[in-house]
């Protein structure tokens, strides 16, 4: 088992910044894949970004592609999701999720994702 859990989410401004982390505990972190994915009202869950085993794999969606980054600390068990440049329609619960894949590759489908976190909610005012 793994658990997740998330922090950081808040209310900002169009243009404003966040950092959002998420702790894991359980397994061994650095043997998980990391995504983070988000869920506006009445919406399906999204892929936003997603980091490989060892960092050195990074992909975004095509909306926030040079506006967030992700990245870990596996000795800190901890994955980040860096916001800038934040507009309203990213607002939404963001979560992040762990799949077992210690291999290069990353992994943008919510199926295969193994474990969630309880989300953290982003707001941003126009």
């Amino acid at each position: 088992q793994v658990q997740l859990v998330e922090s950081g989410g808040g209310l900002v401004q169009a243009g404003g910044s966040l950092r959002l982390s998420c702790a894991a505990s359980g397994r061994t972190f650095s043997n998980y894949a990391m995504g983070w994915f988000r869920q506006a009202p009445g919406k399906e869950r999204g892929f936003v970004a997603a980091i490989s085993w060892s960092g050195s794999s990074t992909y975004y969606a095509n909306s926030v592609k040079g506006r967030f980054t992700i990245s870990r600390d596996n000795a800190k068990n901890t994955v980040y999701l860096q916001m800038n440049n934040l507009k309203p329609e990213d607002t939404a619960v963001y979560y992040c999720g762990a799949v077992y894949l210690p291999s290069r590759a990353v992994v943008t489908s919510s199926r295969e994702y193994d474990y969630w976190g309880q989300g953290t909610q982003v707001t941003v005012s126009s």
